[in-house]
């Protein structure tokens, strides 16, 4: 039973919560729908949660103030069991809803420091263990909160579509990420196709640039027909949706003559919505 909440509709924290994710994690909004009523102000909390930590990085002037907003939002979460929070609208709402581990939710603020790093990631390996450390831990949580025993049966299916997600939304994010000075191609795969990173942080894009976000999206690919073959039920399945949205952006990252910097790779919500239906009808990632 959730804490505080309303019994009828959304707490005042929820609702700021749910138009929160609307705005600005528009995919995971979508994928609420498919989630039974009674838990959908867990996976909002969640996801509320999520964004917030997620773009400390694009909120801060510098690095030591995004460390201390992730180091904040530890300490709010280990106040969270005496009712303490802060006043904040997603630690109100991840109060409420009681659903998460508050060490699961830490460790996620842990792997957000990554994101303050100016380091390019050593190889493909590193980037997917990052994107496992913060998309897949996401879904993860999200099927936990639907049916803790079948996303445990999951976890592979979760881990891979978590990861097939994440790549996806860093190639989208390129232009963003290139503006803010950061690079978040792996190094190998920059070195392989020979591309120059300051022409990437110019916002220059160029056949040997092409070749590594084709690169990269070949990985996400596989990892989303991994997460498509592997075994999960359909109990947990709106905690995994967000991955079926991958193919259709990756078509038009992978595009011949796609710029990134002057192409975004935007999909209409109609379009979306109809995708995240026909898979709901489904059953299926």
């Amino acid at each position: 039973m959730a804490k505080d909440g309303k019994a009828n509709g959304l707490s005042e924290s929820m609702r700021i919560c749910l138009d929160e994710v609307r705005a600005h994690d528009h995919d995971r909004f979508l994928t609420l729908l498919f989630a039974p009523a009674e838990k959908r102000p867990a996976l909002i909390a969640l996801y509320a949660y999520n964004l917030e930590i997620a773009r400390v990085a694009e909120t801060v002037t510098e690095p030591m103030m995004g460390h201390i907003r992730l180091q904040w939002w530890r300490e709010t979460l280990e106040a969270l069991p005496k009712g303490e929070t802060r006043g904040h609208a997603a630690a109100v709402a991840l109060y409420e809803a009681d659903a998460f581990p508050l060490d699961e939710l830490s460790k996620l603020a842990d792997a957000r420091e990554r994101d303050l790093s100016e380091d390019v990631f050593e190889d493909i390996g590193a980037l997917e263990a990052y994107a496992e450390a913060t998309s897949s831990a996401v879904m993860s949580l999200a099927a936990q909160a639907l049916d803790k025993v079948k996303a445990e049966e999951a976890n592979e299916a979760i881990r891979h579509a978590g990861i097939a997600y994440a790549l996806t939304g860093l190639l989208r994010a390129l232009p963003l990420h290139a503006s803010q000075g950061r690079l978040m191609l792996p190094a190998d795969i920059l070195l392989a196709r020979n591309v120059d990173p300051h022409d990437v942080l110019a916002g220059n894009a160029n056949e040997e640039l092409r070749g590594a976000i084709a690169d990269v999206a070949g990985h996400a690919r596989a990892h989303l027909a991994s997460a498509r073959a592997g075994r999960y039920d359909g109990a947990i399945l709106p905690a995994l949706l967000p991955a079926s949205l991958c193919d259709r952006y990756l078509d038009l990252i992978t595009a011949p003559d796609f710029d990134p910097f002057r192409m975004p790779v935007e999909v209409p919500a109609f379009r979306r919505q109809l995708r995240l239906m026909g898979r709901g009808i489904r059953k299926s990632i």
